[in-house]
């Protein structure tokens, strides 16, 4: 089987790189752990969407590139290589406009599918409910319909993209009677309606890139419906297979794992390279066979779509392998840099830019975003393997 890529991505991997590098040597930011979901830049977002990179893969006839998953797939590797702040155009890019293609009228594309293409639509991602956790069916923010739309009444949290966010992609129940995976229908609107309140929530980081998004009888019209009025949790979930299986879920940390490697490579124990210890060695070689099957796996995800495919089974399997990786990465930096490694980058005494702590402590969560690890493996048992449920 042939990995290689084509002469025309490598060429496209080459650009966006040289444009990432390029950004860097101006001083315009600085590589960062997580920052494709805590890196908000308005301004970065828009020189990305001057370079007709957001709706890379999007159809041309909707104003899109009309490229390949893979070439989107090698563009976020490019992002997250170099930490590039990508957060406020991520979640529309990744999937709000898809689900606006695949299920929104024709008016809801030219609405909706420009502005996110010109970055200037900040999505943030209202699922997680107080009570309903991992299991979206039971929401209970609701929507009821009107004359000329629908009053929405409720609460979300853990909202992406707390403190750039202007719109907000939600689904509420819109049919209280039905069995709990029915009457569920998918919103899409301004964050500026009177009765939405954000409040941020700083996590144990301290970071501010979610918060709790509160509905007060807020009136949206009919338009905010995407796709089929009580459908919402059906497409739901073929969206969240952009969502779980993007390399971003192997990846958020790789400015610490390339400085992991650069550090041990460059600091001597007792005389020779820490690199050269033997259990240390072993323990790098182990990681790095473990970065590279994640990539194969995220890269299948892509081939899969590309094929037409949906992919179930591949996003939830490189969604739970790639947790893991990176929850192995931020245990291993922490006990590779012993007491040192639990410095922050405001210390003097700090290596490798303090960014070994923050990423130990976030990397708890990772299992529990965008489904948890024992969820996903459900998902690949009954959908790959046909095991009972």
């Amino acid at each position: 089987m042939d990995f290689k890529f084509t002469d025309a991505q490598i060429a496209f991997r080459k650009e966006v790189a040289d444009f990432l590098q390029d950004e860097i040597s101006k001083g315009l930011w600085k590589p960062a752990c997580d920052a494709w979901i805590q890196g908000q830049d308005p301004s970065f977002t828009k020189r990305v969407a001057a370079k007709g990179w957001i709706g890379l893969s999007w159809p041309k006839e909707l104003g899109g590139q009309g490229r390949s998953a893979v070439d989107r797939m090698i563009m976020t590797e490019e992002m997250l290589r170099y930490g590039a702040p990508a957060a406020c155009h991520w979640f529309a890019d990744r999937q709000i406009g898809n689900a606006v293609i695949h299920y929104g009228t024709d008016a809801q594309k030219k609405e909706w599918l420009p502005i996110i293409m010109r970055g200037e639509a900040y999505v943030g991602l209202g699922l997680s409910e107080p009570d309903a956790a991992s299991d979206l069916a039971s929401i209970k923010t609701k929507a009821t319909e009107t004359e000329d739309g629908f009053i929405i009444d409720g609460q979300k949290v853990w909202t992406s993209c707390a403190k750039h966010m202007n719109y907000i992609y939600l689904v509420a129940r819109t049919d209280p009677t039905q069995p709990k995976h029915r009457g569920i229908s998918e919103f899409l609107f301004s964050t500026q309606l009177p009765g939405v309140t954000l409040t941020p929530t700083v996590d144990i980081t301290g970071s501010e890139a979610w918060c709790e998004t509160f509905l007060d009888q807020v009136k949206v019209p009919k338009s905010a419906l995407i796709g089929t009025i009580n459908k919402g949790f059906y497409q739901v979930v073929n969206q969240l297979d952009f969502e779980r299986a993007g390399l971003e879920r192997l990846m958020g940390n790789y400015p610490l794992y390339e400085a992991l490697i650069k550090y041990c490579k460059e600091t001597k124990r007792h005389g020779q390279p820490l690199c050269k210890d033997g259990s240390v060695r072993n323990k790098l070689t182990q990681l790095q066979v473990e970065y590279e099957v994640g990539r194969l796996l995220t890269y299948r995800v892509a081939l899969v779509i590309d094929e037409g495919r949906a992919p179930n089974t591949e996003a939830s399997m490189a969604k739970a392998y790639s947790t893991a990786f990176e929850q192995h990465l931020a245990m291993l930096a922490m006990d590779i840099l012993g007491l040192y490694g639990s410095l922050v980058e405001e210390s003097k005494y700090e290596v490798i830019s303090g960014m070994a702590p923050a990423s130990f402590l976030a990397s708890k969560g990772y299992s529990l975003q965008a489904g948890t690890s024992e969820i996903l493996r459900n998902v690949f048992a009954q959908r790959g393997l046909g095991l009972p449920a």
